[in-house]
């Protein structure tokens, strides 16, 4: 099984040159039923929604699980929210 984040544009390029080693989620049900005690075989990062048979939009990353973290951050506004820290640096699958 795996993992599929739709990402931003900005995000999508962050991690493809490896400055951005984790993509965040809000720490809500919806994520907390996917996540927690799940594991999956790879992360498909997608930037934004592309058509199947576009792999220019997409990196596959081995599954490395994830990490629960208090950041604050522009995206989820001034205040310091709990997230999951999604590992996608490093090699491709």
């Amino acid at each position: 099984m795996d993992l599929i984040l739709p990402v931003n544009g900005v995000y999508f390029d962050q991690i493809a040159d490896g400055s951005k080693r984790y993509e965040f989620r809000l720490r809500t049900p919806y994520w907390q039923k996917r996540l927690e005690g799940r594991t999956y075989d790879h992360v498909f990062v997608t930037r934004g929604y592309p058509r199947r048979d576009d792999a220019t939009r997409r990196l596959i990353r081995p599954w490395r699980g994830y990490e629960l973290q208090t950041i604050i951050h522009p995206h989820f506004g001034p205040t310091p929210v709990e997230v999951y820290a999604i590992h996608v640096g490093g090699e491709a699958a």
